[in-house]
């Protein structure tokens, strides 16, 4: 678990210093438009005999937004790992509802799914739909709070699910 917060602050240190080096839009270090957001917490908090420190990072390109019906739709793509080396690596669609400071984003990703010395969820394809809750700290990060849901959809012969959630730090490169 200490390695795993320690990772943490050293990722964010170092967006910290990124950031720093990416303020102005025509400077050679600028990255695009990049959101990163790294999440730690605890999955399948429900279980406790299955519960585990997780650590996530997930990328969003900022350039593939869309406007819908739906709200502002764009393309995610992250991993998320726990100590117990359970790992769950996903790509999938996000909506963001901007409401001054307060973002709400609710999001569906599918992706593979390995138990390592963690949980048998029962299928490697499993599903996520989450909830983040966060709110603009800086004009290019944001604060926030996640809740997800794993689940197989019954793929295979058992559907445990997972409930997890998670601290978020999101920063824009």
């Amino acid at each position: 678990m200490k390695k795993l917060i320690n990772f943490f602050f050293v990722i964010l240190s170092v967006s910290i210093f990124l950031s720093s080096i990416t303020k102005a839009e025509d400077t050679k270090y600028s990255f695009g438009n990049h959101e990163l957001n790294f999440f730690s917490g605890m999955f399948d908090f429900s279980d406790k005999g299955k519960r585990s420190a997780i650590f996530g990072i997930q990328h969003q390109d900022e350039n593939l937004l869309r406007n819908s019906f739906l709200g502002t739709l764009s393309p995610v793509t992250g991993i998320m790992i726990t100590a117990d080396n359970a790992s769950y690596f996903y790509t999938g669609v996000q909506a963001q509802y901007k409401m001054g400071k307060l973002n709400i984003v609710p999001s569906f990703t599918p992706g593979i799914y390995n138990e390592g010395d963690g949980k048998d969820l029962g299928h490697p394809i499993e599903f996520k739909s989450e909830l983040q809750v966060s709110l603009d700290i800086f004009s290019n990060s944001e604060l926030g709070f996640s809740y997800n849901h794993l689940s197989n959809a019954s793929l295979g012969d058992k559907n445990p699910g997972a409930n997890s959630y998670m601290i978020n730090f999101l920063k824009n490169f």
